[in-house]
């Protein structure tokens, strides 16, 4: 009785035993199936759980990628900055403000600058290479804001169009001779020079767009520098460089203007207006050497389109223009105009620069080197250098400046650059800056 009892006990009791222990089995393995998953979570639902804190430091893995990138991009504008067009010689600084035009004197020893701050600097260039410049600062007049600039009476003298609530001024500043130190703060203290002269409300309310000074040395010319003034209108005026007497008043007729120029020796005015045809003055001298009169001499037609800008060749026998047509033409006006004798087209050349849709770009500003051999121009940003004979293009700077160019300048004569006499070309822009550039050897064409 008491075995069968025993018996009939042990038999449930094993078989729980060996259920709880299957059932502890079981359970550890499904606890280390839940543990392995939970360890092989990837890391971008790690960082997408609820739980996980926000700010999560990335692995050094991307750490060391991003900052190999952050170093490429330094490199790459380092690399950037140091990119330098083989003319460009230095960099004028100061201006505060979009620089508006700018001039060489006569003996390329100084060049002056007008900005939209309302001041004029004049620059003493010694070696177009030097890391600093003597400046002068002259303030004009308060609500005077400039627009052109030319020197007068050698480089002593300048005078500077600027424009106000009532119209344009007409300033000559004498003694401009830069003072012996670069220090803008310090140029502030001494005697500023005076105004010789001035004339309000030239052309009326109208702006001045350009003003050009020439020595009169044709015929019976006495030597003195004439000035002209060209109105956004359609007028321009003769002024005597040093007295500021008004010599004579010219009317292109042709809607408005778009810039005048006025020959090396002071004998022809040339106007580029609105429409395709030029016209030329001559200033008439009489025995003593003072202006007689200013005539009507000629006029040059063969653009299909408006003449945008022109200037004189060094010998003051040749004219060169650009027109919306797309072309350069080159003029010979040595002629007995008197006998109407009429100018000759010498040549004809295409305008080489387009822009990227492959339309001919529009010429502001050409000036011809003090040589005779290359043609300077610009449009917008961009300036170009081209072969006065066969039009070939010698070189281009495209994005001279941060913006538009404002002016062109050539130096008269050769300056030092490093020691080495070249010519140079000074340009402005509205990026406050002025540059000079060294002119490309015409043999590399």
């Amino acid at each position: 009785m008491a075995a069968s009892l025993v018996s009939s006990l042990t038999v449930p009791l094993v078989s729980a035993v060996l259920g709880a222990a299957i059932a502890l089995v079981f359970l550890a393995g499904y606890l280390r199936r839940k543990r392995a998953a939970i360890a092989h979570i990837p890391p971008t639902a790690t960082a997408a759980a609820p739980d996980q804190p926000k700010h999560v430091r990335p692995s050094n893995q991307a750490q060391h990628k991003k900052g190999h990138l952050r170093a490429h991009h330094h490199a790459a504008d380092k690399d950037a900055a140091k990119k330098h067009h083989h003319l460009d010689v230095n960099t004028l600084r100061g201006h505060t403000d979009s620089v508006t035009a700018l001039a060489f004197s006569n003996d390329a020893g100084n060049l002056a600058t007008v900005c939209a701050d309302g001041a004029i600097r004049i620059f003493r260039i010694d070696d177009t290479s030097s890391k600093s410049f003597k400046i002068l600062r002259i303030n004009l007049p308060a609500g005077a804001h400039p627009t052109a600039v030319a020197f007068s009476e050698g480089s002593s003298s300048v005078v500077v169009a600027a424009q106000a609530l009532l119209g344009s001024s007409l300033y000559m500043y004498a003694d401009v001779s830069a003072p012996p130190t670069a220090e803008n703060k310090q140029q502030g203290k001494l005697s500023p020079p005076e105004i010789k002269w001035s004339h309000p409300k030239i052309h009326g309310k109208e702006s001045v767009l350009n003003v050009a000074a020439a020595r009169a040395t044709h015929g019976s010319g006495d030597g003195s520098t004439i000035i002209i003034s060209c109105s956004e209108a359609t007028d321009i005026k003769v002024w005597h460089g040093k007295s500021g007497k008004e010599l004579g008043t010219v009317d292109t007729n042709q809607l408005k203007n778009n810039m005048a120029d006025i020959s090396p020796n002071g004998r022809f005015i040339a106007a580029a207006a609105f429409t395709a045809d030029v016209k030329v003055w001559e200033i008439v001298y009489s025995k003593d050497g003072l202006v007689k009169e200013v005539n009507k001499a000629m006029q040059l037609k063969g653009h299909k389109s408006a003449v945008t800008c022109l200037c004189f060749a060094p010998n003051s026998e040749e004219i060169i223009t650009a027109s919306k047509d797309g072309s350069i033409r080159v003029w010979n006006i040595n002629v007995r105009y008197h006998l109407d004798e009429d100018p000759k087209t010498l040549r004809v050349m295409p305008i080489p620069l387009h822009d990227s849709k492959g339309s001919v770009c529009q010429y502001d500003h050409m000036n011809v080197s003090p040589d005779g051999k290359i043609l300077v121009v610009t449009s917008a940003s961009t300036l170009q250098w081209l072969c006065v004979e066969t039009g070939a293009v010698l070189d281009t700077a495209e994005k001279a400046h941060e913006g538009d160019i404002t002016g062109i300048a050539w130096a008269p004569r050769k300056i030092p650059n490093g020691g080495v006499p070249v010519f140079i070309l000074g340009t402005a822009g509205v990026d406050k800056k002025v540059k000079l550039w060294s002119a490309p050897e015409v043999g590399s064409t």
